[in-house]
């Protein structure tokens, strides 16, 4: 049910293909998050124009809303939501710590991280659950993901580096619980190497979670306020580690320069809620740098976002439409701005593929790293 094959190298850059039962994937690829079934702001025919070939959606999420009874009885994930094309669901771990930051008091009242699982407040209703390993899986196989993900255990930054090691031994039992109660063989499960900012700890975590022959692995634990060049190092380090012949998944990385960065490092697969989330606010990527649509030196300028961008917004409306939609706060501004930016993310993902086919990845990551830090 599932294959990777690696078509092309470009130093550690890589263009693969994903064969998934729903579908197959053009690596590096950018998977757009749908939280609760769907990209906020896009309907999926919309989405699908924009080049997406997966969607991710949130354990944690969906077992709170809708229930996983009712996604069961609707026949599983891509009945329920009409999508079907292939979708990854991530564990629900790190929404169960970040979200335990909500409006029901300090983090430690609300999680509780035990050799069981971890036992967490819904930031909803208030109710008490217990994630545990088995459960997690049990939830996903519900679900009928093409891409699972087993429960993990999220440290913060900085964190000492003792309670680092003893998170990412958890992980590992946790894998191995994990493996041992996954029956659906339609599913593929990527372990997750943890380790925190530490180099030796990632190490250990990735030699560890390579002992498990998986279909892919995972990357987590960065991006989380950390800085970049320590956010790079640790991918590099574990993406030395990792099978060469399986995809590696950098989870929740998601601004263009990191993402270029994270290829150039060998990793294969990405999501994050940036482009969609900027969009709402009215930040759009272009070809020659960031803008922000809300600012007054664009309510008469007729021209499109990018004039080098082919998406229907670029097509079809001018920056002053698109401000003035904006400050009126009328939904089709969220819309078309997710609708370029997410044409902008998996364009540049096409981009990054073509020029590692064609043996110029160095030349495209000079040239556009430089463009995607300036502001217009």
């Amino acid at each position: 049910m599932f294959e990777f094959k690696i078509l092309a190298k470009d130093g550690k850059a890589r263009v693969g293909k994903l064969k998934t039962p729903h579908g197959e994937i053009d690596t590096p690829v950018f998977m757009p998050v749908g939280t609760q079934g769907t990209v906020k702001a896009m309907t999926h025919s919309l989405l699908e124009d924009t080049g997406a070939q997966i969607m991710l959606g949130n354990t944690y999420h969906l077992y709170l809303r809708p229930g996983t009874n009712i996604i069961q009885k609707a026949g599983g994930l891509h009945s329920f939501i009409g999508w079907n094309k292939p979708i990854l669901t991530d564990s629900g771990g790190y929404q169960v710590f970040s979200l335990a930051q909500g409006r029901y008091g300090d983090r430690k009242s609300k999680v509780k991280v035990k050799e069981e699982g971890v036992e967490f407040r819904d930031h909803l209703a208030g109710d008490i659950h217990l994630f545990t390993p088995e459960r997690v899986i049990e939830i996903q196989e519900i679900f009928g993901s093409d891409i699972i993900m087993p429960l993990d255990e999220c440290v913060e930054y900085p964190i000492d580096k003792e309670y680092a090691k003893s998170a990412l031994e958890r992980t590992i039992r946790w894998l191995e619980r994990s493996l041992k109660v996954k029956t659906n063989k339609s599913q593929a499960l990527f372990p997750i190497v943890q380790g925190a900012f530490f180099e030796d700890l990632r190490v250990e975590s990735a030699n560890k979670t390579v002992e498990f022959d998986a279909h892919g692995y995972a990357i987590g634990g960065l991006s989380v306020g950390e800085p970049k060049e320590i956010m790079y190092r640790m991918t590099q380090v574990v993406t030395e580690i990792l099978p060469s012949d399986k995809p590696r998944y950098l989870m929740g990385i998601g601004k263009p320069e990191d993402i270029i960065e994270a290829v150039y490092r060998g990793v294969d697969m990405f999501d994050c809620v940036i482009p969609t989330r900027t969009a709402r606010t009215g930040t759009l990527y272009t070809s020659e740098g960031t803008l922000n649509i809300r600012q007054e030196k664009f309510k008469d300028d007729f021209s499109p976002i990018d004039p080098n961008c082919g998406c229907y917004t670029c097509k079809n409306f001018s920056r002053a439409y698109l401000r003035h939609l904006f400050v009126a706060e009328e939904i089709s501004s969220y819309i078309l701005n997710t609708i370029h930016n997410l044409s902008f993310y998996l364009s540049l993902m096409e981009r990054i593929r073509t020029s590692i086919l064609e043996g110029k990845f160095e030349q495209f990551r000079q040239f556009t790293l430089e463009k995607l830090l300036k502001r217009v």
